[in-house]
């Protein structure tokens, strides 16, 4: 989608996906190796109890749903420019979570592209907010002939 044909305010909501023990403790010994991630007994003495799953895990699976499912660049897409998160709440081996996205912010970079802000809150099967992510993007416009 050009630039041109994304509305400010314009949201979606993901399928939901569960999240899997083996798939957190296997994403946390490659990329966030923490004890809270993958050693149950570490976890158990922890204020939650149990294992937790890693933030970025949580938020790629949602945000591969957004992209499979909405993505309103697509083939427009030039590059992402920033992405923020904010941990809320832990999410659990079990927990079953969704986002619901919006667009938050359009700005005109030149005549070739735009800034693209898309806001993702990801919600638990309790519809309590567990994280929210602010990506932003450029998107390219359409050439005037």
């Amino acid at each position: 989608m050009f630039y041109e044909d994304i509305k400010l305010g314009e949201s979606a909501v993901t399928s939901k996906v569960t999240i899997e023990e083996s798939e957190m403790v296997k994403f946390a010994a490659g990329y966030d190796p923490v004890p809270i991630h993958m050693d149950p007994e570490c976890a158990a003495k922890t204020r939650y109890g149990k294992l937790i799953a890693p933030g970025v895990m949580v938020f790629m699976l949602v945000w591969a749903r957004y992209i499979k499912e909405t993505d309103y660049a697509g083939e427009q897409l030039i590059a992402g420019r920033s992405t923020s998160m904010e941990w809320i709440k832990p999410v659990f081996a079990g927990d079953t979570v969704y986002g619901r996205v919006h667009v938050t912010s359009l700005e005109p970079r030149n005549p070739y592209n735009g800034n693209v802000e898309i806001t993702i809150d990801v919600y638990n099967q309790n519809e309590e907010l567990v994280l929210t992510d602010v990506t932003l993007a450029v998107v390219a416009r359409r050439l005037k002939k």
